[in-house]
């Protein structure tokens, strides 16, 4: 039994390590079916299976959605999915092992597709592309893949990532050579552009939205291509309405209006730092009511026996307020579903030039002997109030005040059933009463070498791709 018990954890410590897939025979599971509601959902939005999709992924708001053009040849979104994990920080991957989850534009072919993941089924977003290798970019088998796990990999449950699988088969079938998928950091959007416009990647999002630009007015994919160190949209030949690029300048424009407006209305600056990526609010929930169990149900493994990973990193980033020339001037920790009402509050209110300071939910009462801490500024108050939800605005903490209070994932650790062992917490180290400006470096192990005959730029007509999956060595 212990021999048992041994192998199991070696098996599931390499499964956690990267998104490498273990390959094994006799599945079926090329022939998932779409679920009969999103059948319906297709039906009631004009669409029918066999069109094509295009995907959209986004770090910050945990989400990933699902276009597919209807008849009159534009595209409309299907579904928006809560995304269970994604791992890393905002920003592209840059090399092998980083735990970064790419940005930028994949596309999605037969080769691509793996119905024999351990991770239920999962494709390949086609990592790295053009753009990637003209940066030195590293790595490899970056997928969409079930488990709820990940180590650089958008990671969904199992019945998502079926039904992401069937979608993108079906797409295949009707005879799109590839699915593109648009990976972004956050929605586009002028607010988000205005918070993160000190980040050093905020040029690399800013050619990133130049076609998500396009996508949102024409409601169509833009053709991808790569000059200059930096993605081209629409330079293969193709003809563009002069009214659609007319469009796209002039929305172009006035988001970039925008984004001034909101600074100068004194939106400051902030950066998120993620212990280790994150996970959509709805799971978080999840976890805390019903457990690791309701989330998975791999195939490789029992369902109890696939973990979350690095579920200690599962409470949210630090929301990192700079000055315009990029200094600290606050940190405040919220959980994932307070990121929105944070960094509004945030938004909102006129930060005091101040050290480095830590909001916690909820603030213990001073000692008798200490003396009583002085009141708090109304910006401090609302970010505090942001974080804790509390009726009771609660004063930001200083780097002298007590430890922050146990986190969500602590509060909840006690009755989650961490791989189908006890649900006894383990011992957690102390919270620090300060947190570092920069995130810490996770090293993980590089995954084994595959086959190289899975990543080919060579088109398989799809019948023949599905049914010639090699198997890893």
């Amino acid at each position: 039994m212990a021999l048992r018990h041994f192998a199991l954890a070696a098996l599931l410590g390499l499964s956690l390590a990267a998104c490498e897939e273990e390959r094994y025979r006799g599945s079926a599971r090329h022939n998932i079916p779409i679920p009969s509601a999103t059948y319906t959902l297709m039906s009631e939005k004009g669409m029918s299976k066999s069109q094509p999709i295009l995907i959209r992924s986004y770090k910050k708001e945990s989400e990933l959605e699902v276009w597919k053009k209807r008849a009159d040849g534009k595209y409309a979104l299907l579904k928006t999915y809560p995304m269970c994990r994604w791992s890393g920080q905002l920003g592209p991957k840059m090399r092998e092992g980083d735990r970064m989850a790419p940005e930028g534009f994949y596309a999605i072919t037969p080769a691509q597709m793996n119905p024999n993941s351990s991770f239920y089924v999962s494709f390949n977003m086609g990592y790295p592309n053009a753009y990637d290798r003209a940066h030195g970019r590293t790595g490899a088998h970056l997928m969409v893949h079930g488990a709820c796990s990940s180590a650089g990999c958008y990671s969904m449950t199992d019945d998502q990532i079926g039904e992401l699988y069937a979608l993108v088969r079906e797409a295949h079938n009707g005879g799109q050579r590839a699915v593109q998928m648009q990976a972004y950091p956050f929605r586009m959007t002028p607010e988000n552009l205005a918070k993160h416009r000190l980040d050093p990647n905020i040029a690399f999002w800013k050619n990133l939205k130049e076609g998500s630009d396009f996508f949102e007015v024409a409601k169509d994919e833009p053709a991808v291509s790569v000059a200059g160190g930096r993605y081209a949209f629409n330079r293969d030949g193709s003809q563009i309405d002069s009214s659609i690029t007319q469009a796209v300048a002039q929305k172009r424009q006035q988001d970039e209006i925008q984004v001034a407006a909101l600074v100068s209305k004194g939106t400051p600056a902030v950066k998120l730092i993620y212990d280790d990526g994150d996970q959509h609010s709805s799971f978080k929930r999840q976890l805390a009511q019903s457990g690791a169990d309701s989330m998975n149900r791999s195939v490789a493994w029992g369902s109890r026996d696939v973990g979350i990973s690095r579920v200690d990193s599962l409470i949210g980033p630090r929301v990192v307020v700079l000055d315009e020339k990029g200094r600290t001037k606050a940190t405040v920790r919220a959980e994932s579903a307070e990121n929105d009402a944070v960094l509004a509050a945030v938004s909102s209110a006129q930060i005091e030039e101040a050290k480095p300071v830590v909001a916690a939910a909820p603030a213990a009462k001073p000692a008798a002997a200490q003396p009583a801490a002085k009141p708090a500024s109304d910006a401090a108050t609302q970010v505090a109030k942001a974080t804790t939800g509390a009726a009771t605005p609660t004063p930001i903490q200083t780097a002298s005040a007590e430890p922050a209070q146990p986190s969500f994932y602590q509060r909840a650790l006690s009755f989650v059933p961490l791989l189908g062992g006890s649900s006894e917490a383990k011992e957690q180290a102390p919270i620090a009463s300060t947190v570092p400006e920069t995130p810490q470096t996770v090293t993980a192990p590089l995954p084994p070498r595959r086959s190289s005959t899975l990543r080919t730029s060579q088109l398989q007509q799809p019948d023949a791709a599905y049914a010639s999956q090699p198997v890893a060595r």
